[in-house]
């Protein structure tokens, strides 16, 4: 019997993908070439699910870094793109080893070791690898002798594996162990004191350093690599196509874009500032209280719940804009604005009513069964990734033996979507998980000191 590999082929006509899949399924017969690009107008991709490179939003839309820049690549040339989501790295290079695909770009780092089995494409990010420690981890390791006296965990497969390895031959004592949990949530484990130091690149840290502000990094490793993508070793005109569009002003704009997309506006979280918190009290809730109580009179969501959660989202800042496109006071994405007849995101009090209709309904469509506070968690927790994580999540708790119905056991269980032995099984896949867990904490403690300055 033949089995076709799983791939998400939302761009690809159902017929066109039949066909392709039924041509591989002959018993004893070799694979068929794979029609170039230029032949079929289609490119495939083979990625990894994961915030750095290619997820769904939480609008449900594909993103990602590496999903933007294909993507502009893509439509340069006119070619529609065929994603193939894998969960590790060396299942990404034996697709592309196998000649399934014409490309892979899933935050590789350009190494001489893949440069020798694949086309070197064009680079777009440079980083550099960490060592990222706990800040009050003792020793908190400044040089390399001093790593021989840390725990170090890292992916298994990654070039952070790579990396120790070459320095273990130089440098006496440094161990380390190889698991399959993901850079993400590894550095979540070492912010949580369950690990000692794991690496990441740069990128990575950026990202999560601001849910998780108690990770340090302790050393640079290397002085700066590239993330680029690779090629299959018979598709030089593919590879010269990349180059050239490299080189053009168009890829330029595209990097640009998704420097200021994904990594641009973040900085390291802070906790909770309550001096910060207090003044925006003084000073600026007084303009927003009237429309956050016709809220709650129009939808029953609380007044001071809509305002810890408009706070967290823009710091009660009308004009606020990301580079994602969410923006207003409620910071809104476009397609959640127009759905609910929002003209104007910027206006405050449109946004305001349209914030706690939206949540009102993350509310409604949760079972009936489930208790308060949790349910209010649970819909905070919608709101902030989408309700399909949300339901996700809540299946996985079952299979696991939590409690989908209770916010103590859903904010374990919510992180596992960025867990590659948990979320492949999902049906929307990888999810920033984690972030709706410090979102609905950061919420709970606005609300408490708001609550406290309306009585």
């Amino acid at each position: 019997m033949c089995y076709a590999r799983t791939t998400l082929t939302a761009l690809l006509p159902t017929l066109g993908l039949a066909g392709l899949l039924l041509a591989g399924c002959g018993q004893g017969q070799e694979s068929p070439r794979l029609a170039t690009p230029e032949e079929s107008g289609i490119l495939k991709v083979v990625t990894r699910n994961a915030a750095t490179t290619w997820y769904l939003d939480r609008d449900e839309a594909p993103a990602g870094p590496e999903h933007d820049l294909v993507s502009r690549f893509a439509e340069s040339r006119g070619w529609r793109v065929e994603w193939t989501v894998h969960d590790a790295v060396a299942e990404v290079l034996q697709a592309l080893e196998d000649g399934e695909v014409h490309m892979a770009a899933a935050g590789l780092t350009h190494l001489p070791s893949r440069d020798e089995r694949f086309l070197p494409g064009p680079t777009h990010t440079m980083i550099v690898e960490q060592l990222v420690c706990h800040r009050e981890a003792r020793p908190l390791p400044r040089s390399l002798a001093q790593m021989a006296e840390v725990e170090i965990r890292v992916t298994a497969d990654s070039s952070y594996a790579d990396k120790l390895a070459s320095l273990v031959n130089d440098h006496s004592g440094i161990t380390f162990e190889e698991e399959p949990r993901t850079t993400e949530l590894l550095l979540a484990a070492v912010a949580e004191q369950q690990v000692g130091c794991t690496l990441a690149d740069s990128n990575i840290v950026q990202v999560v350093r601001r849910h998780y502000p108690a990770l340090e990094v302790a050393l640079n490793l290397t002085s700066g690599d590239w993330l680029g993508w690779y090629l299959a070793p018979d598709q030089n005109a593919l590879a010269d196509q990349a180059h050239d569009w490299r080189d053009t002003p168009e890829a330029e704009t595209a990097i640009e874009a998704v420097e200021n997309r994904y990594y641009g506006y973040i900085g390291e979280f802070d906790f909770v500032d309550l001096r910060a918190l207090n003044r925006s009290i003084d000073e600026r809730l007084p303009d927003f209280l009237d429309s956050f109580l016709r809220a709650e009179y129009t939808t029953g969501i609380p007044a001071d719940l809509l305002a810890a959660l408009s706070y967290q989202e823009s710091h009660w800042d009308p004009q606020a804009v990301s580079p994602t496109g969410v923006r207003g006071i409620m910071m809104l994405t476009l397609n959640t604005a127009e759905s609910l007849g929002v003209s104007d995101r910027l206006d405050p009090t449109q946004a305001i009513d349209a914030g706690a209709r939206y949540l009102a309904d993350r509310h409604q469509r949760l079972p009936e069964e489930i208790p308060e506070p949790d349910r209010t968690y649970l819909a905070l927790a919608s709101y902030n990734i989408g309700r399909g994580h949300v339901l996700d999540a809540r299946e996985l708790a079952r299979k696991l033996g939590k409690n989908p119905d209770s916010w103590d056991d859903m904010q374990e269980v919510l992180p596992l979507k960025a867990d590659k032995r948990y979320y492949p099984g999902t049906r929307y896949g990888y999810a920033r998980g984690y972030e709706p867990v410090h979102f609905v904490q950061r919420i709970r403690n606005y609300r408490d000191v708001i609550s406290a300055s309306l009585d």
